[in-house]
């Protein structure tokens, strides 16, 4: 579990959801200047994608109010962050 969300034990309380805040946002932003890496082998126009794409996650993301689930989506986005940073494009896991 993740060491900043303590007070709620199953649900999120409105102070594990502040705490990570600053967190979520660093993330969202990091991950949207990635797909602009010139590293990354897409179209200007698959680049405005993979951002309406991220930008769609992170909205429904912001709905989910299990502790469980925002470590998992936490931990999701810095995963797909380093792949960015190597110059790959995440993919589904089948």
């Amino acid at each position: 579990m993740c060491r900043e969300m303590a007070k709620g034990l199953i649900w999120a309380t409105a102070e594990d959801l502040a705490r990570n805040r600053g967190r979520v946002l660093s993330l969202y932003r990091q991950i949207l200047r990635s797909i602009n890496s010139p590293k990354l082998p897409l179209t200007f126009a698959a680049r405005l994608a993979k951002k309406a794409e991220v930008r769609a996650i992170f909205l429904l993301a912001s709905e989910e109010t299990s502790l469980h689930n925002i470590e998992d989506l936490i931990d999701t986005a810095e995963y797909s962050l380093s792949l960015l940073r190597k110059g790959e494009i995440p993919k589904y896991i089948q």
